[in-house]
């Protein structure tokens, strides 16, 4: 489904110096259909009561999916692939340790794309379930 054959230290280079960098997301496997990256939960990811702020969560939901899409473009000289929505439902609190998310497609059109992205603890456990629809426009906007 890819149409672009990357690996992870390309994705990692890709980070460098952004959010998903910031708070340590780590891309560990990618799939025909699926990319998989890891986030801590610590200092960097908590919120004041000492759990996983859900803007994190949303974090790494977004950048999973916006590498994905990256991964589908025709053109990515020419394409970007920018959020256009996204929600998330955080079905139960993460202390420590480390949240894994994986991306699998639900649409893969010519100008959207959206994307399903669940969130386990490390006992694999749901603690986020996210959407989000990325727009597919020409670099040169």
């Amino acid at each position: 489904m890819f149409a672009t054959s990357i690996s992870l230290d390309a994705i990692h280079s890709f980070s460098k110096n952004t959010i998903a960098d910031h708070i340590g997301i780590e891309f560990l496997e990618i799939g025909t259909d699926y990319i998989v990256a890891r986030m801590p939960v610590d200092h960097r990811t908590h919120q004041p009561f000492g759990i996983l702020h859900g803007g994190a969560s949303v974090v790494l939901a977004e950048t999973l999916g916006s590498i994905a899409s990256f991964l589908c473009l025709k053109d990515p000289d020419n394409q970007h692939a920018v959020g256009l929505e996204i929600n998330a439902n955080h079905l139960r609190p993460a202390k420590n340790g480390f949240v894994y998310g994986r991306v699998t497609p639900i649409h893969v059109g010519r100008t959207t794309h959206i994307w399903d992205i669940k969130i386990t603890n490390e006992e694999n456990k749901l603690v986020c379930v996210s959407r989000l629809t990325v727009a597919i426009v020409s670099a040169n906007r």
